[in-house]
Parts: C-alpha cells; structure tokens; sequence
C-alpha cells in the first residue's frame, strides 16, 4: 500500500527523517506522532509529492486516491454543502457527463447516447451518488454546522469554520488513502467527538498526526513514532504503543548496560597491555572489536518539560459567586440565570457545541465581558490568569520571550526570568531572540508561561492544548494537578479533560448547568440528540406556496403504519448489525490473497445489497413517520 524505503528527509540543514523503512498495508488506520519539529507534516508532504526526498523513495501504487485537508480556503460565493461536496471529484464528474448526455439526448437522441445515460446512472447508484447530499449535510451537521448553515456562501465563514469545511472536503472524498494533520485543532469537543466516532469507521488507510491520546486510542490500530531521525511502526494503538514502547526502553537500557561494562572492559585491557610487547596482538585484537561493535543507543529523558504554575500568594473561599447571572452580549444574552460558585481547588471542565456560549461564559468569567444582571461575588484578592482561545495573537512578534515574562515584573532578577523560562524549555539565546519566528508550539508554551507567571489563584483556559504535542500537554496537565487554585477548562482534548477535571459544566440551549455523567454518558448523550435533530430536520415537510390539508387518518389505519415502523425499525438495525459486520470482515487483509478472491466478491456484492436495502427501509421510514406525525 505505502512503503518508506530508507526514506531521509532533510528542512534546509537539518535531518528530520534517515535511512526509514516501514510499510503500511491497506486498511490500516496509523497514528503518527512525536515531538513538534521531528518531521511529521514534513513526511505528509513529501508522501502528497509536494517534496521530493533526500534519499531512498515513497512507493505508492499509482491508482491510489489520496485525499489531505488543504490548508487554503478562497472566499468563495459558492454554497458550503456545494464546496463540500466537491470534494468527491467522481461524483461531480458523473454530475457533469449526465447533463451533458441529457442536454444531447434532448437535441438529437442516438442509442450510443442512451447507452451511456445507463452506464451513468449504474455508477451513481454504485457509488451512492443520488444520496451524496444528504450524506453531505449530515457530515457537515456532525462537524458543527447547523442546517441553515450548510447553504452560506463560503466567504460568510471564518477561518476556523473554512477549515472544518476543507476537513469536509476531505472526508467526502473517496480515497484509498487519507492523511489528516491534527484534525481537531478547529474543532470543539463535540465535533471531535464525532469525527472520533466517524474515522474509527473508515474503510481505506488512514494517517492521522495527532497529540491527542484518547483520540489516537479510539481511532488507530497502528502507531508510527518518529524520534531523533528515525521511525518505528507499532501494532495497536497509543496505549499499546506506550507499553510496548516502554518494555523496548527497558530492555534497550539493560543492554546498553551491559555493553558499556564490556566496552569498558574491552577499553581497560587496551590502556594497559598495548605497549607491551607480549600482549600487543591481544590489545590490537580488542580495539578492533571496540571499532566493530554496533553501539546500543542510551535511554534518554522523554520530556524536556517540568514546570508549575506558580502558588497563588491568596486563594480565599469562595473566590467568585454568581447567582442568577446573564452572559452575553447587549441585546443578546447567550446564557441566562447562570449559578456559578468557585473555589480553591475546584477542577471544572466546560462541555457544549461551538456557539453555545463556551467563550462567552470564560471572557465573562475572567471580567472581559460585564455579567448582565444577577448578583455576582468576587474576592477581593481575586487573580484571574486566562488563556484565551486565540492567545498567541496578543503576543509581541517583535519581542523575545525573556522580554514578554519582563515586562510582568521589571524588578524580578534577570537571572530568576531565565531559570523560569528555561522550564518552559527556552534556552540560551532562544530566550532573547523575537518570536516571529517562533512555531505554534513554541508560542504556546510563551503565552502559557506568561499566564503562569502571574500568579493567578483562578486560571481559565480554553483550548489551551493546540500546537502543543503530547510531551507538552502531559507536562501541563501535571502542572495542573498540583496547581491549588480553581481551574475552569475547555477543551477538545479528552484525555486533559478526563485528568485534570472533576466536575463538568454543559452549556446548551442557553443554560450552564451541572453535568453529572461523565464524557462517555455526553457522548452518548451528543449521538442521541444529533440523531433526534436529523430526524426531525428530514421529517420537516419542504416549503411550498401551498399545503395541501393532510387527510386524517382512521384508527386501523394509524395502528397499520404503526406496526410498519416498528416492522421498519428492526429491519433497519438488522441491516444496520449486518453491516458493520461485513464491514469488519472486509477489513481484514487477507480476504484480498489470490485464493480468497470469490470471497472477498460475494461480500462486497452483499455490501452493495444491503446498503441498497437499507436507503430503501430508512426512506419508508420516512415517508411511514411522516404519514403518522
């Protein structure tokens, strides 16, 4: 499928990738990982042809359909559904050759004509074209956009929002191979929820560069790690990366062990006997065994990271009330009778979809935007450190990192500045050099530590993970738990959310409220009340100029539909059931030898029927509920 052979990728001097070999078979979901800067992005362009590499080759078979989130969206007129589906080029290909066959056949009809418009129609109806709209709208729908969304131009979104469409693109296209660079980073937890649940499904191969861990663990069967140049394929996922990956560094260590006291050895009968006469052959002997011997490489330290968010000089109890607050904007609250205590220690993490009112609640929260009404308590020592969602943008490019922890406390030692920003991982003269130039990572880390610095006895973060990779967020999540302040977090990141947060807030339909389940029961949750949206969204009669009075139906006849949705129903788990299991026997690579062709084609034909099976059940459900509603 996707074989590496003694790959080397090179960035101007530097050697990112040598000598790596690794293949990847079809239907394999890998993820990719390691620290920012090791080479990730750079092996997704080299594998897309963008970059040509700097020794070995990328074999790719040249059928294969590759398919990348563009990171370029123009502001176009076009409508966001429409720019989505784009994305599948065969459809629009066939969409093209229909009309232009139907506009000849209306002009002067020939049988070769006739004979085309009937291939046509078969591969729509292979590949399911006919419903690729309504596909569309509900993966545009799980990404966050809602219904009368879907038909805004493309220029009426923002940045964030575009790349969720490009994602779209992606994900609507039908490729053998998908390579996703960190997916989640323009997504709220809700659509990362979704897109977990949408790629464990999957059916071709899929490499997935990601720093989230519970993301990685409910997507990947492969793990491919990059380190210091090299690359290593795991079977399984994170989890089974790290406790494969930690038995290999055991034993690595225990070797390298043994081979520095042989080399010693070895070293000390050289030092002593090769100016002797008698034993200088033997000396000779053991220096060429010293040159022949293939160092074990030394076990070293993971994380460079170890920092704390420094102890708040006061943290008194309650830090802030707030009793039947509105939060929002003049004219337009987002959330209203807000009931809010907070106190030293409190771990909260705040669920809800993107607009709902999340970054609203925190600027609030952090005194940005003035509560709308209510009775609203704060400490009198009351420090607020808040991490917004677009912090690096307050950042100075033209400062250095030494500067911007500076100018917090002009009188603080120059000294104590750098052992503080050395934990943060900047050194040297990294710390007086302008951050322009500066990574995403690195930029986070400075604004984080510049929040840290502060003291705060209250942080709010939201989003605070993106551009970090896993080092740094395990870094911080530590921080965090040892931090004695309150804590209120937002995040896409579950594994954070999970470890750092005890107490969950939902912000939905205008309200913040307690959650008492735990995010396994919210997105449970999230899949019940996308799924009752969409039926009630397809259930909505169309608009038309005029509505025919619907007849009433008698009791046997009502009672009659009623047993055929239920009928319905269970056919459509049944088919349902069937497959995703046809699904999980497709995926297996042996089905594809040679001597299991017959196989492998009998279950893709009843892969065919029952998806036809099932769109016909789910429409007579439709038009059944319909008739009942």
């Amino acid at each position: 499928m996707l074989a590496l052979q003694n790959l080397t990728l090179r960035r101007n001097v530097k050697t990112l990738l040598e000598n790596v070999s690794v293949v990847i078979h079809a239907n394999q979901r890998v993820g990719v990982i390691g620290k920012n800067g090791v080479g990730k992005s750079t092996l997704f362009a080299a594998i897309r042809r963008e970059l040509t590499p700097d020794g070995g080759s990328i074999d790719l078979p040249r059928s294969l359909v590759v398919a990348n989130v563009s990171q370029d969206t123009p502001a176009l007129p076009q409508p966001a559904i429409e720019y989505a589906l784009d994305g599948d080029e065969e459809l629009r290909s066939l969409e093209a050759k229909l009309k232009a066959v139907e506009e000849r056949l209306e002009m002067h009809p020939t049988d070769a004509d006739i004979e085309q418009l009937t291939k046509l129609h078969d591969r729509m109806a292979m590949i399911d074209g006919y419903a690729a709209k309504s596909r569309a709208a509900q993966l545009l729908h799980g990404l966050g956009f809602a219904p009368s969304q879907q038909e805004n131009p493309v220029a009426s979104f923002s940045g964030g929002w575009r790349m969720r469409l490009n994602l779209a693109r992606a994900l609507l296209k039908r490729s053998d191979l998908l390579l996703l660079d960190e997916p989640t980073n323009h997504l709220d937890l809700d659509a990362a929820l979704w897109l977990q649940e949408e790629l464990s499904s999957f059916k071709g191969t899929l490499l997935l560069i990601s720093h989230d861990r519970d993301f990685l663990d409910a997507v990947t069967t492969h793990t491919l790690h990059l380190e210091r140049t090299a690359g290593t394929l795991y079977a399984g996922n994170y989890s089974a990366f790290e406790l494969q990956r930690a038995e290999r560094l055991t034993l690595q260590a225990q070797a390298h062990g043994k081979q520095q006291m042989r080399i010693a050895h070895l070293q000390s009968f050289v030092n002593r006997f090769k100016t002797h006469a008698s034993k200088a052959k033997q000396a000779q002997s053991r220096m060429k065994a010293l040159e022949r011997m293939e160092l074990v490489a030394p076990v070293l330290a993971d994380s460079e990271f170890d920092f704390v968010f420094r102890k708040p000089e006061r943290a008194n109890s309650p830090l802030l009330r707030v009793m039947g607050g509105n939060a929002g904007y003049p004219g337009k609250p987002l959330l209203k009778n807000v009931r809010i205590i907070l106190a030293p220690g409190d771990r909260v993490a705040v669920l809800g979809a993107n607009g709902a009112g999340k970054s609203t609640l925190i600027k609030t929260l952090a005194g940005e935007l003035e509560w709308m009404g209510g009775e609203v308590t704060r400490d009198p020592y009351l420090k607020v450190g808040y991490y917004a969602q677009h912090q690096l943008e307050t950042l100075d490019p033209a400062a250095s990192a030494f500067m911007h922890i500076k100018r917090l406390d002009m009188k603080a030692p120059d000294q104590s500045v750098r052992d503080y920003l050395g934990s943060f991982v900047f050194k040297g003269d990294r710390q007086n050099e302008p951050i322009a130039p500066f990574s995403g990572g690195e930029k986070a880390r400075l604004a984080l530590a510049i929040v840290a610095y502060q003291r705060p006895n209250l942080l709010l973060l939201d989003e605070p993970t993106n551009h970090l990779d896993l080092e740094m967020r395990q870094a911080v999540e530590n921080a965090l738990q040892d931090y004695p302040g309150a804590v209120v977090l937002i995040s896409h990141d579950r594994h954070m959310v999970e470890s750092c947060c005890d107490t969950l807030w939902r912000v939905h339909d205008g309200v913040c409220e307690p959650y008492d389940g735990d995010l396994d029961d919210y997105a449970k949750w999230l899949r019940e009340t996308r799924r009752a949206a969409q039926r009630n969204d397809s259930a909505a009669p169309k608009a038309v100029a005029v509505t025919a009075p619907k007849p009433v139906l008698d009791a046997e006849a009502a009672k009659t539909l009623r047993e055929t949705v239920k009928k319905l129903d269970k056919q459509i788990e049944k088919l349902s059931k069937e497959l995703k299991s046809l699904e999980a026997e497709l995926a297996d690579p042996a089905l594809y030898e040679a001597s299991r062709h017959k196989d492998a084609t009998r279950l893709q034909q009843r892969q065919a029927a029952a998806r036809a099976e099932l769109s016909v059940a789910e429409e007579q459900w439709m038009e059944a509920s319909e008739a009942l509603a």
